[in-house]
């Protein structure tokens, strides 16, 4: 645990399931005060929000679209307004959208994904560094990529597109805010043990995804959830621009064993 962090406020983006959820509730065990967001889950919200408040944090929930500024916008008036301030900005939410050659991919599943895991991170951080600038905080914004956004994915081009951009877009950003106190880092889970990846935990695809993992297990989204919690705390305070790989070793071009 991190003392440091006890009383703080979070904002997590697509809290309602998954890795996002995951750190939401350890956020929760930190004694965090944490803004749940959610789309199309408020079960999974409330489910985490309960999490949060037996761990003895505090949680509201809220339904917002953060691929639109008024959804952004409606996250930091209830942080304004349960809480009265944000210190942790974590955008999370993204998903993979449908696969297709690029050739063959439609403008509209394009944009679907870029919308979210793009601009919905960039309006999130952009949200977040005003918020940090206005009152004179040092506080951090962690965004959630992928180690796709080094590892190319093949038929699921915008996917790996708007994690690249994630990357580009953390490192800028950092550079920007540095000296003012504003840490700026992303963390780039590998095959994690989600709903969005159960047909890849499924046997007929399982022994062919666990090749590409060094360490030959899938993740579990309490690890990640652990490394966000230690960036944003004040153990990681020198820490900004950077990308912290949490995959088993799969960026490790585990195809090089093989011989």
């Amino acid at each position: 645990m991190y003392q440091d962090l006890q009383g703080k406020t979070a904002i997590v983006t697509g809290s309602s399931k998954g890795i996002g959820k995951a750190i939401a509730e350890r956020f929760g065990k930190e004694k965090m005060n944490v803004v749940v967001n959610y789309r199309s889950d408020p079960a999974g919200a409330e489910e985490a929000a309960g999490t949060i408040k037996k761990a003895g944090g505090r949680a509201v929930t809220v339904k917002a679209d953060v691929s639109t500024e008024e959804g952004i916008q409606a996250l930091f008036d209830a942080a304004a307004e349960h809480f009265g301030d944000v210190d942790v900005m974590v955008n999370n939410s993204g998903f993979n959208g449908a696969e297709a050659m690029p050739h063959e991919m439609s403008l509209e599943d394009w944009q679907k994904v870029i919308d979210v895991n793009v601009t919905g991170t960039f309006l999130g951080a952009k949200a977040a560094l005003k918020h940090m600038m206005e009152r004179k905080k040092k506080g951090t914004v962690l965004n959630i990529s992928s180690v796709h956004e080094l590892i190319p994915r093949p038929e699921n081009v915008q996917y790996a597109a708007s994690k690249g951009g994630i990357k580009m877009m953390t490192e800028t950003m950092a550079l920007h805010y540095a000296d003012k106190g504003i840490r700026v880092n992303a963390i780039a889970p590998g095959t994690i043990a989600t709903e969005s990846n159960k047909d890849l935990q499924e046997e007929k695809h399982k022994q062919a995804q666990l090749k590409k993992i060094p360490m030959n297990a899938f993740g579990k989204p309490e690890g990640v959830a652990a490394a966000a919690a230690w960036m944003v705390s004040e153990e990681a305070g020198y820490i900004t621009g950077t990308t912290l790989f949490v995959d088993g070793g799969m960026t490790l071009y585990p195809s090089q064993l093989e011989r």
